[in-house]
């Protein structure tokens, strides 16, 4: 810019520019009045929901003071983003449960709607049409990838991902052999909901001490290429799945803070998500698995098809809307089926095949009167999985199993088994082997 050209920009500029100074205070307090936004933990929000590029905003801020400054505009750039982030600095947004805001204003969940727009953590791309058409692509697409009593589960679950809530205590597992088009169901869920979805990897969130800060604000994280290596461990992913209170959350660079996480998981694979050592109850509880049909072999492939399924958004909005309000209605619990039910018994027995060793004939019986030693028992647990070709579970984690089911097994842990010669050792009470323990 010419010395012409900025004395005649001079002449008109705003009251926050003092010859070649920019008052910063009154810059950002101008620059709020034409672009209202709140800033809560560093992250700026405004009523279309969180800014996910502040990349936007440097260029909103060099775009007003470029007349003005000649010199050193990034460093300036960036001390204005800052002072900016201090001027609307608030404690915190809601965590509306009772509402989704939608592009063209705010859903509450009793039937009402406004037009009207308020800060906000998370607002969908999606218009409230209540008068879209039956997304007969969509329906078409789900009758082909899953069977017909699984479909109310998903369309429960795309609900429950509509609202900041974690009160399901469930992620979604969409398992198949591949090419049914599983994919698909993540495409159409980011036409809902836009940037409030991020795409990752589950081994990531549960081993990387960064990843669980990048899900906050987010509503679904989908990993649509699950890894079939087993967790090392689980502690994350239970964590988020029921999260109720604030977590710890950490940045790379910075200070640990306390933050809500309201994200749901959904994930694909050609698997069920498994734990190398977590055989408890609690880690398969919180997952539903729904199994994709085979692919026909007649079946044509569309190009065309998720344009197509996208473009059904504002019908299909509704039809994850009567999910939702079908889930509350039943106080979050899923609509499972048989099938479900199954696809779980089979990832928990897949996961800790101690459940089927338990159900095993011919090695043991159940008899009240009886006691067995760990070892023993554990030796007569490694000879049935020596039978059955299969991997043992350490010593250790079949006990800890055992203990933690006692009153499942009617079993009674304790340290006072004889074991001859005036000896005792830790074993259960109500076993009685009917092998005997290799020497």
């Amino acid at each position: 810019m010419s010395s012409a050209n900025i004395q005649n920009a001079m002449t008109d500029a705003p009251d926050w520019v003092d010859g070649k100074r920019i008052d910063e205070v009154r810059f950002c307090a101008s620059f709020l009045q034409s672009h209202p936004m709140v800033s809560v933990n560093g992250t700026f929000f405004t009523a279309d929901g969180l800014v996910s590029d502040e990349n936007l905003l440097k260029k909103e801020i060099y775009d007003g003071i470029k007349q003005y400054v000649t010199t050193g505009i990034p460093k300036k750039v960036s001390n204005l983003l800052e002072v900016l982030r201090m001027e609307c600095c608030t404690d915190g947004l809601p965590l509306y449960q009772d509402r989704i805001h939608v592009a063209n204003g705010t859903l509450f969940l009793d039937g009402g709607f406004s037009e009207g727009k308020d800060f906000c953590r998370n607002r969908l791309p999606v218009a409230y049409s209540p008068g879209a058409s039956v997304p007969l692509a969509w329906m078409e697409f789900l009758s082909q990838l899953l069977n017909a009593e699984d479909i109310p589960t998903l369309q429960e679950f795309f609900g429950y991902c509509l609202i900041p809530s974690t009160r399901g205590q469930k992620m979604l597992l969409l398992t198949g052999k591949g090419g049914e088009g599983k994919s698909r169901v993540g495409i159409v869920l980011q036409a809902l909901l836009g940037s409030n979805m991020k795409t990752g990897s589950i081994a990531k969130v549960e081993n990387s001490p960064f990843a669980r800060a990048d899900l906050q604000n987010m509503l679904v994280m989908v990993d649509d290429d699950m890894k079939m290596e087993a967790l090392t461990q689980t502690n994350n992913i239970k964590a988020i799945v029921t999260a109720e209170l604030p977590m710890d959350l950490e940045k790379k660079g910075q200070q640990s803070y306390q933050g809500d996480l309201r994200v749901r998981f959904l994930a694909f694979g050609n698997g069920t998500l498994q734990a190398l050592h977590d055989r408890s109850f609690g880690f398969f509880r919180r997952q539903i698995i729904l199994e994709a049909r085979e692919r026909s072999p007649n079946r044509r492939d569309d190009p065309y098809l998720a344009d197509k399924l996208c473009s059904e958004k504002e019908g299909i909005f509704l039809w994850a809307l009567e999910g939702l309000q079908r889930l509350i209605r039943n106080d979050f619990q899923f609509t499972l089926s048989q099938r479900a039910n199954a696809n779980m018994e089979a990832a928990v027995a897949d996961g800790n095949n101690a459940v089927e060793f338990m159900k095993s004939q011919g090695y043991f019986r159940f008899k009240a009167d009886s006691e067995v030693s760990s070892r023993d028992f554990y030796d007569v647990y490694r000879l049935w999985c020596e039978d059955n070709a299969l991997n043992p579970l350490s010593q250790k984690s079949l006990t800890n199993y055992l203990k933690q089911n006692e009153s499942t097994y009617n079993l009674e842990y304790t340290n006072k088994v004889h074991i001859g010669g005036g000896r005792f050792a830790r074993g259960f009470l109500g076993l009685e082997l009917i092998q005997r323990p290799p020497l």
